[in-house]
């Protein structure tokens, strides 16, 4: 597992997009194939989303061949609801971009069998020929996606209940108000993640330090949903000063001087 530790989270925002330019670039050299991409929500990607736009309308990655799948949704939440996933993703990145809409995959909250939804998510990702690179961030218990803690770390797309601490950090894009959130939600699993032949997970913030210091340096465990980026043969973890703070003094220096050479 590879840690970036940058100095904020914009320029960790801005290295993630860079990796993400190239690696959709570089397969775009050698083949055909659409490169697929699975992507998150929330506040934390915002910053990488705003430069993956830059980087597009400057003519430096195209996304006419990218294939999209996106982590999570809500049940219940109509899809042109102000707090769907669905229009998230449209308000805050597909609308300004190239992508071809028919290439968005995104989970149906509201569809008849969810667990139908489910599994039918999976089979489309298969038939994609696998995620090629998973971005996603992590909640401040460790969860990822909304692998909350003790998900199976062999988990698949499925049916979640929210845990009340997940419901009270997102309460915040319902006004404050907790009974407004929906109580269940559509996720890729832990599985569906480490699946991808890359990942990254994005932690910024003083927040997100108990998480990093137990992504990194905790044992593997389906409590902190993170550590199974540790088994990833291809998992980056970019974090920012603030989220580094409860690393050891010898894991932050070994991270800082192996990657100071490296461009991405």
């Amino acid at each position: 597992m590879r840690v970036i530790i940058e100095q904020n989270q914009e320029k960790g925002s801005v290295w993630a997009a860079a990796y993400i330019a190239e690696a959709i670039n570089r397969k775009a050299a050698v083949t055909n194939t659409p490169f697929v991409l699975g992507l998150p929500t929330g506040s934390t990607p915002l910053n990488t989303y705003k430069e993956l736009i830059r980087l597009n309308k400057e003519g430096k990655v195209s996304f006419k061949n990218v294939i999209t799948f996106n982590m999570d949704e809500y049940v219940g939440l109509p899809e042109d609801h102000p707090q769907s996933y669905h229009t998230f993703m449209w308000e805050n990145f597909f609308s300004h971009i190239d992508i071809n809409p028919a290439n968005v995959n995104i989970l149906n909250g509201n569809a008849e069998d969810l667990a139908k939804e489910c599994a039918d998510y999976e089979k489309k990702i298969e038939g994609a020929g696998g995620i090629d690179l998973f971005l996603g961030g992590v909640g401040e218990d460790g969860h990822i996606a909304f692998n909350e803690p003790f998900s199976s770390m062999s988990s698949r797309t499925r049916i979640k209940t929210l845990t009340e601490d997940t419901i009270l950090v997102n309460s915040r894009f319902f006004g404050g108000d907790v009974t407004l959130v929906p109580k269940l939600a559509l996720t890729v699993g832990v599985a569906t993640i480490l699946s991808a032949s890359e990942v990254i997970i994005l932690a910024f913030g003083p927040k997100k330090a108990r998480a990093v210091q137990q992504g990194v340096e905790g044992a593997y465990s389906h409590s902190w949903t993170i550590t199974g980026l540790q088994t990833h043969p291809h998992g980056i973890l970019i974090t920012d000063e603030a989220a580094a703070g409860e690393l050891k003094v010898n894991t932050y220096k070994y991270f800082k001087d192996i990657e100071k050479d490296n461009l991405l």
